[in-house]
């Protein structure tokens, strides 16, 4: 039985991450079935990151308000914050400290996810690159907040950043000396302080809004459900749990006993276990890990995404819906007035076929024996997606066919193949133009089911979600409404989900209505279409 794979591509995941791809798809599952898809926080970390964010700005703008920028002063006032204003100051206080964990376990996570997932490559390089310098803004901003309350703890992680720092054979004098012995800090220490970490969060947020520049919709809050629950966790735990001071720092004395907080202090005691040297190469070489990534042997590109004026008619449909911020409309070249026309940039285009399925010219029943559209893929074209669909509705004419679009970053669909299914893999089930659906179930096939990644795992951020909006009639171009929805299924699964899939095309197919028509009726339907086509005929659509 055909099983139809247009050009497929290699998969964006190198062989030596498929393990960890597939224990992180085992995970998500494992939350999709205890939270739902839509409220899996997994599938959310990116915006979960953004709402920390304003969480931890918004409380220590009230902590602010009541701090004491001195040296005999600091410490004092967040007391009496913490204590004399328990109800508000100490809650807000430990939003912002719980709230910047949190801030720094989900970018972490989505760091990690990202990363198994082969994002780092191709079209994907600017914004895994701009991501690395985020990393130590965040944790530069949050040593700096544990070094305002000025007790113990922060004694101790000053020295040890101090002692870091020295070992570069930069600075003229060691740093470490204006923390050894009273009086060696002064008020000026504490106004750097501040200064930086109001600076250093500022720039933080214009790295994070350039980390995103290039993708278009991007999702910068989480649902309402799951951010109500994310702060509700957050105040519950500040009022169980209240972030506390140690005692005052004293520059006379070390103190032996610390309660520290290993998400961001855990490098202190690895540079007393083994050697400040050691610390810098680690994080050195991390860091340029990191950025060298993207320049790491990688499939060969696929061909982008290219426009033809003369079936262009510059509704921007496509620079609607184009994910990475590829298309842009831009004045006609060919001269006519009051018109625009699409316009792909190479370096953006990730080759998904999304911006080919919004295209209103992307429609089988135009009578073109060519079917030419306004944009399309060189290698996975519109016309050889129809002329495939034709040829495998012809095949199977006589034993009533359940067609299956697929995806090549999804369950590869040829293992459903049998000989009452058509299997046709496109890059992205984004690139299925809505009327595909409609052809298929008015040339033959008893109905017609579109699967793709997992939901809200789309290997293109957003091919699933347009294409469920187009079926729905949310989105341009649209299902018809007449379209009998009993035959037309949608089911999202991760590449490693073939027995799930296989279960939900059986039940599909159990679940259809009969046809009135007949399997041989199909045949002679075949037949003689085939005796009446006449190729070159002039353009029209159904």
């Amino acid at each position: 039985m055909p099983s139809i794979l247009l050009n497929p591509r290699a998969s964006s995941v190198p062989r030596w991450l498929i393990p960890a791809e597939r224990a992180v798809a085992g995970i998500e599952a494992l939350f999709d079935r205890a939270f739902g898809s839509a409220e899996n926080p997994l599938h959310q970390l990116g915006a979960l990151s953004f709402y920390l964010f304003w969480i931890v700005a918004a409380s220590g703008i009230y902590v602010y308000a009541f701090f004491d920028t001195s040296v005999a002063g600091a410490y004092r006032s967040v007391e009496a914050l913490t204590h004399q204003q328990w109800y508000l100051g100490g809650v807000m206080r430990s939003l912002h400290r719980y709230g910047s964990d949190a801030f720094v376990l989900t970018m972490a996570a989505h760091l990690l996810r990202e990363f198994v997932k082969g994002r780092w490559h191709g079209f994907r390089w600017f914004s895994w690159l701009t991501g690395v310098p985020l990393i130590w803004l965040v944790y530069a901003s949050g040593l700096g907040g544990y070094w305002l309350v000025w007790d113990e703890l922060a004694q101790f992680s000053v020295i040890a950043t101090a002692e870091w720092l020295d070992w570069l054979p930069i600075f003229g004098e060691p740093i470490v000396h204006n923390f050894i012995g009273r009086g060696a800090t002064t008020d000026r220490f504490f106004s750097l302080l501040i200064f930086l970490h109001i600076g250093i969060p500022l720039l933080l947020l214009l790295l994070m809004w350039i980390h995103i520049y290039r993708l278009s919709h991007a999702r910068t809050n989480p649902t309402r459900q799951l951010g109500l629950a994310v702060f509700a966790a957050l105040l519950l735990l500040s009022l169980f749990k209240p972030a506390l001071s140690g005692g005052p720092a004293n520059l006379d004395a070390v103190s032996s006993a610390l309660d520290l907080d290993w998400i961001y202090m855990f490098a202190h005691p690895l540079m007393y276990l083994r050697s400040p040297g050691f610390l810098w190469v680690a994080t050195a070489g991390f860091t340029l890990l990191l950025a060298l990534l993207p320049l790491l042997p990688r499939p060969r590109p696929e061909p982008k995404a290219e426009v033809d004026l003369d079936h262009c008619n510059g509704c921007s449909r496509c620079f609607d819906d184009c994910p990475y911020v590829a298309i842009t409309m831009v004045p006609r070249s060919d001269g006519a007035p009051h018109l625009r026309q699409a316009q792909v940039d190479p370096e953006l285009c990730a080759s998904c076929g999304i911006c080919a399925g919004a295209c209103p010219s992307s429609t089988p029943f135009r009578t073109q024996a060519q079917l030419k559209t306004g944009i399309d893929l060189p290698r996975n074209s519109v016309q050889a997606l129809r002329a495939k669909l034709e040829a495998a509705l012809e095949e199977l004419a006589g034993a009533a066919p359940v067609v299956v679009f697929g995806c090549d970053h999804a369950v590869p669909v040829t293992a459903l193949c049998a000989t009452n299914t058509a299997c046709i893999s496109l890059p992205c089930a984004g690139m299925l133009p809505p009327s595909f659906v409609d052809y298929a179930l008015r040339n033959g096939a008893d109905g017609v089911l579109v699967t793709g990644c997992g939901a809200g795992n789309c290997n293109f951020r957003l091919g699933n979600q347009w294409l469920v909006e187009r079926l729905e009639g949310k989105r341009e171009p649209r299902l018809r409404p007449a379209v009998d929805r009993e035959r037309v299924r949608v089911e999202w699964f991760d590449r490693h989900q073939g027995a799930e899939l296989s279960g939900a095309l059986a039940q599909f197919r159990a679940a259809l209505p009969a046809r009135p028509l007949a399997p041989e009726g199909r045949e002679m339907f075949w037949k003689e279409r085939r005796k009446t086509e006449e190729p070159g005929r002039d353009e029209s659509s159904d």
